[in-house]
């Protein structure tokens, strides 16, 4: 096998399998070697492959769906090339035919004459593998699907050209690597540097699920529908009472517009130092990118949001067009204001230049979007639009009597209170 001659697909971040299993393919009918050895070496493949589906949660044939697993999270030239904007020209073409050429090969091989000859008849449970219930701790299902797809299409292909064109189809439609494959990201720092991290598990919230607030969700979608469509757009601040919505939101716009090329990657005030390393590590990815800071505000004492407001506007450097920042806050203007800070008589003889410092980082948010605390009347209408959602039949008249005594001691009007009454409601109902 030719694993050695690759020339774009290179530097796997699970590649010791495929090495194993092309020594293997390449030595398994060579008289010079131990048979013992290499029963064993299968058996150590076996067991590796069926991790990997129980890591990822593979289903079908294994080998086949590590193999698709290896190119979509493979970041080179040529793949970084045609994410999002599909088929691209030049050379490259010809060095990533070249490679698909090669993992033809590995696609093609009858395994089964190396499991006759080694006699390991339990090889051939990779090649219709049932995945546990268990949920992968990698990806989530629908990401798991796409690759256990591409598995197929690969393996049913004619030839090389056909392979590359159905991989290319792929990275166009869901990018490659971890951006291609994940909506939201967290960022984590250790001594080899900084990291970006897929988040595996994030709400399934839409826009239309957050009851109420239609101005606010206008204009947030309206500023990211012009940042996905490359027009200009503003960094945004969703401001106002707790438990109102601004997470949420955010959490509907990782949804809804990732299929469109859209990533979160969240971060906190502690790590703002790490911001310039993680913009460099995005700027040159064919996705936008909104940098999220939930509930931002800062005390008089804190300076990190000095960091951030270099990175928002005033640095040397431009922040790169795919690039947004969207924070929220309980706080309009993010660092708090104490009564000294107004008083006329102060040690500091510049007090409004003190005062417009505080000031300066929520006035560079372009857009800034309030969500209050709903009235009585607005808190019943949620209540009720969230019950008949969850099939919730209680009488109006209980059901909002129930409410009014669940926001009494929960934390007051707000929607949130109101999604956890009706998740009481939902396991009161289940445990009974």
């Amino acid at each position: 096998m030719r694993e050695k001659e690759l020339i774009v697909y290179r530097d796997f971040e699970d590649g010791e399998l495929l090495e194993k299993m092309s020594y293997l393919m390449s030595n398994y009918d060579n008289p010079s070697l131990e048979i013992s050895d290499l029963k064993n070496l299968m058996y150590e493949c076996l067991s590796g492959l069926v991790e990997e589906a129980g890591n990822y949660g593979f289903h079908g044939n294994l080998w086949h769906t590590y193999l698709a697993n290896l190119l979509v999270n493979n970041e080179n030239s040529y793949s970084c090339g045609c994410e999002v904007k599909g088929e691209i020209t030049g050379t490259i073409n010809r060095a990533a035919l070249h490679d698909i050429e090669i993992f033809r090969e590995f696609f093609v091989f009858d395994l089964r004459e190396v499991m006759e000859r080694l006699d390991v008849p339990d090889f051939d449970i990779i090649f219709d593998y049932e995945a546990s219930t268990r949920e992968s701790k990698v990806y989530n299902t629908r990401i798991c699907g796409r690759i256990c797809e591409l598995a197929k299409l690969l393996g049913r292909a004619a030839d090389a050209p056909e392979m590359k064109d159905v991989l290319t189809k792929f990275y166009k439609d869901y990018g490659v690597g971890k951006f291609g494959l994940h909506k939201s990201f967290r960022v984590t720092h250790d001594e080899s540097g900084v990291h970006i991290v897929p988040i595996l598990n994030i709400a399934h919230v839409k826009l239309d699920d957050l009851v109420g607030y239609e101005s606010a969700k206008k204009k947030l979608k309206n500023n990211t529908e012009s940042f996905v469509m490359g027009l200009k757009a503003n960094n945004c601040l969703l401001y106002g009472d707790a438990g109102t919505g601004k997470s949420s939101c955010i959490k509907a716009i990782a949804n809804e517009y990732y299929e469109r090329g859209l990533r979160i990657i969240e971060i906190y005030k502690h790590q703002f130092q790490d911001l310039n390393e993680v913009i460099a590590q995005i700027k040159k990815r064919n996705y936008k990118f909104i940098i999220y800071m939930d509930d931002l505000s800062f005390e008089d004492f804190e300076i990190e949001y000095k960091y951030l407001k270099a990175i928002i506007e005033g640095g040397l450097e431009k922040r790169p067009a795919n690039v947004l920042i969207y924070a929220t806050s309980n706080r309009r203007h993010l660092i708090k204001e104490t009564s000294i800070d107004n008083e006329e008589v102060r040690a500091d003889l510049h007090n409004g230049d003190t005062i417009q410092e505080k000031l300066s980082l929520a006035y560079r948010f372009g857009v800034t979007i309030y969500f209050g605390s709903p009235d009585k009347k607005q808190y019943s209408e949620i209540v009720k639009a969230l019950a008949a959602r969850n099939g919730i039949l209680l009488p109006e008249e209980d059901l909002l009597a129930e409410a009014g005594k669940w926001e009494l001691t929960h934390g007051g009007l707000s929607g949130r209170t109101a999604t956890q009454f009706i998740d009481y409601l939902l396991g009161a109902h289940m445990s009974t």
